[in-house]
């Protein structure tokens, strides 16, 4: 991990931690069964360009929700035009549908991961994919055997079928496949809630840790006098529009985009130089993140007639960095 991302509340806990909760194994396995004839594509990376790189090792995946509910995205997702929907796999899978529909928190991503025999990824982290930047990253293994490991800075993860995990990947990590046979986790990505860190031991509750979470607010609708105030026009930084630039680089002087905010289809888009880039998710007081993405950075339009200024926010824990740009005339 850069040393630039690390939250010192969060320096003593551990990489990983068992959640309280526990699922039927044999569920778990009939549902795989059925899904087991599906292709299963190459696990994908995602980034400010879109869907990357491809996994070079035998690291296949299955979306039972991801970005428009697209079969094809094995990406974990990011911020775009589209946003995270079931997709229609998980038709064939009632119970992991069940698991899902019972967790208290908004999920993102949602894949079956199966690693092959013989694979072993690179260690690395997952640039933002962490408590502090609104996603935790969860594990349910179901198919698992001796020969697969999971590292997470060094220390070796064999989570057993039924069991329920957290993970920080922030944090360097790698897996490693030695075995004649194929490991299959569960990896269900969502935006934190109070609810959820319930499931999480002690350690992670205490309100050092608590303060340093950034929890994801429910969505709203956007009201009919606030949508009679767009569109709205400003500039932007160049890099506030790339969720993985460096903490506050969008502060620094750099080229300025085109923006406006403005309904298409009757949903607030953000445009750049004339361009759809983003959908917008209103979370209330005008205040929006990126579709696909979270809190971890937001748009603020005024709230009231007359006003002047967009808020342009970016968050890492209880940490704010925010830049107001004022409003241009239409």
């Amino acid at each position: 991990m850069d040393e630039s991302m690390v939250i010192p509340a969060f320096a003593g806990l551990p990489g990983a931690a068992r959640l309280d909760r526990s699922f039927d194994v044999d569920r778990l396995v009939a549902d795989l069964a059925r899904l087991r004839h599906e292709t299963w594509s190459r696990q994908r990376s995602y980034g400010t360009d879109g869907v990357t790189t491809v996994a070079e090792v035998d690291w296949r995946i299955l979306p039972l929700r991801s970005i428009d509910g697209s079969i094809e995205r094995t990406d974990p997702g990011g911020p775009g035009l589209g946003d995270f929907q079931d997709s229609s796999w998980l038709d064939d899978a009632p119970y992991l549908a069940e698991i899902l529909a019972g967790l208290p928190a908004q999920l993102r991503a949602v894949r079956l991961m199966a690693l092959g025999p013989g694979a072993k990824s690179w260690v690395h982290f997952d640039n933002k994919y962490g408590l502090a930047w609104g996603t935790v990253r969860m594990h349910i293994p179901i198919v698992t055997y001796p020969e697969a490991k999971l590292f997470i800075e060094g220390e070796l993860h064999q989570w057993q079928p039924g069991t329920f995990w957290f993970g920080d990947f922030t944090r360097m990590h790698q897996v490693e496949n030695t075995g004649t046979e194929t490991r299959v986790h569960l990896v269900i990505d969502a935006l934190p809630s109070r609810e959820l860190l319930e499931l999480f031991p002690a350690e992670f509750r205490t309100p050092e840790v608590l303060e340093q979470i950034l929890i994801g607010r429910p969505t709203q609708a956007l009201d009919q006098a606030d949508a009679a105030r767009l569109p709205v026009r400003f500039q932007v930084p160049e890099s506030f529009t790339d969720w993985e630039e460096a903490d506050g680089e969008f502060l620094t002087p750099q080229k300025q985009l085109a923006a406006a905010v403005e309904l298409r289809d009757g949903s607030p888009v953000l445009l750049l130089d004339g361009e759809p880039a983003f959908a917008l998710v209103h979370l209330g007081e005008q205040e929006f993140r990126l579709a696909g993405w979270t809190e971890e950075r937001t748009v603020q339009l005024p709230s009231a007639e007359g006003a002047q200024q967009v808020r342009l926010r970016t968050r890492r824990g209880s940490a704010v960095r925010e830049l107001a740009v004022p409003v241009e005339a239409a």
